[in-house]
C-alpha cells in the first residue's frame, strides 16, 4: 500500500451532520479498498485565494492514509459526487512509505 493525503474543504455553513456524513462517506471508500486512515486533520475555517460558487471561506480537512493505487480512482469518483466537497486534491506521499 502507498501513503497518500487528501485536502478537501466544504461550505463552512453546513450543518455538523452533513460534514460528518462527508467524513463517514470517505473513510467507507477507502476501507472497502482495503486502506487504512493515519491521520485526521480538520483546519477549520480558511480563507480562499479567490471566490469559488460565491464562497470566501472554506472548512478544510486534510486525511493522511495508506491504499492501494486501484482504489484512488474510486476515491476521487466518490468525491466528485459529493455535492457538499466544494475542492478535493489527492497527493501520493513519498516521504511515509
Amino acid at each position: 500500500m502507498k501513503a497518500y493525503e487528501l485536502l478537501f474543504f466544504v461550505d463552512p455553513s453546513l450543518d455538523p451532520e452533513t460534514r460528518l456524513a462527508v467524513m463517514k462517506r470517505i473513510d467507507n471508500t477507502i476501507a472497502e479498498g482495503n486502506g487504512k486512515v493515519d491521520n485526521v486533520d480538520e483546519w477549520g475555517k480558511r480563507k480562499l485565494a479567490y471566490e469559488i460558487d460565491k464562497l470566501t471561506e472554506g472548512d478544510y480537512t486534510l486525511i493522511n492514509f495508506h491504499a492501494d493505487p486501484a482504489s484512488i480512482a474510486e476515491l476521487d469518483r466518490v468525491l466528485r459526487i459529493t455535492d457538499a466537497v466544494i475542492r478535493h486534491m489527492i497527493v501520493r506521499r513519498d516521504d511515509q512509505e
